[in-house]
């Protein structure tokens, strides 16, 4: 009992590298993007009152002891109002202690503003990350960098066809806005608890910039339904040498089945993703 109980203390103490790490030494760098959306979900569950957390709880079940992290998309809970938000809270208590709990809410801003965004993320809803944007500045992300145990995934290059609009613009020093950013980021990361969001179907740009990415954490989305290639992701980490990083999969793990076998379907699609990265 004693060891037990020191186990569920020493998983609670992790920080949120430490997590990152002891998943990836396992061979584990799938995260599960928790993306729920309630037309989605298989027919006995859509008319089903408590339909969504229900649904994330069989997943998380069915996927935690594969998974390197999970995210959570704020944007699939807000639509809901205050049930989604229960659904959201109800949701992160079912991520085991070891693994990676991410809000994917994409926050930055100015002043107290920002602190609360922070206090609400880490201190209420108890995340192990966030995602967040830097276009408003260092000051705009301080509060979250001032959680030293805590891992910020700022977005430097996003996988949407958008990207080209601001991100890949030039600058004057020949660089793209995000490689600019990518360095600041570099600069930024004092505790080690910077990451970045790098998407994977911006294959030719992480291939040409990965030599740049230094001691940040990687989260990789665009993986199955927006087109970005697993394999080619983990090849190239490989063929560097490098762990510290996670693959987003969403649509392409959640939603591999409609009927009632949809559990054991991400199961076995996630189990398929690991041997992968072990194969490469």
């Amino acid at each position: 009992m004693f060891i037990e109980t020191e186990k569920i203390i020493l998983k609670k103490i992790m920080t949120s590298q430490e997590k990152i790490v002891a998943k990836n030494n396992e061979g584990k760098f799938i995260c599960v993007g928790l993306d729920t959306d309630i037309t989605k979900l298989p027919d006995f569950l859509k008319n089903d009152i408590d339909g969504v957390y229900k649904f994330n709880k069989a997943i998380i079940d069915a996927t935690k002891d594969y998974a390197a992290a999970y995210k959570i998309n704020f944007a699939f809970y807000e639509r809901n109002g205050s049930e989604g938000i229960n659904e959201l809270e109800r949701t992160v208590e079912l991520i085991p202690e070891d693994t990676l709990s991410i809000a994917d809410a994409k926050r930055g801003d100015i002043g107290n503003t920002s602190e609360m965004y922070a206090k609400s993320v880490y201190d209420h809803f108890g995340f192990d990350a966030v995602t967040l944007h830097p276009y408003m500045g260092k000051d705009s992300l301080q509060p979250f960098l001032d959680y030293s145990d805590k891992m910020n995934y700022i977005l430097v290059l996003t996988s949407n066809p958008g990207a080209n609009d601001f991100e890949k613009l030039k600058l004057e020093s020949g660089k793209f806005v995000y490689q600019n950013i990518l360095e600041k980021v570099n600069i930024w990361n004092e505790k080690q608890n910077c990451g970045i969001v790098f998407g994977a179907t911006k294959i030719g740009d992480l291939k040409c910039d990965i030599t740049s990415f230094g001691k940040l954490s990687i989260l990789l989305p665009g993986v199955g339904a927006q087109g970005g290639s697993f394999e080619e992701v983990s090849s190239l980490f490989k063929s560097m040498q490098r762990k510290n990083y996670l693959v987003n999969v969403s649509r392409g793990i959640i939603y591999k089945s409609n009927k009632e076998d949809f559990a054991e379907a991400a199961q076995k699609e996630i189990i398929n993703f690991n041997k992968l990265s072990l194969s490469n």
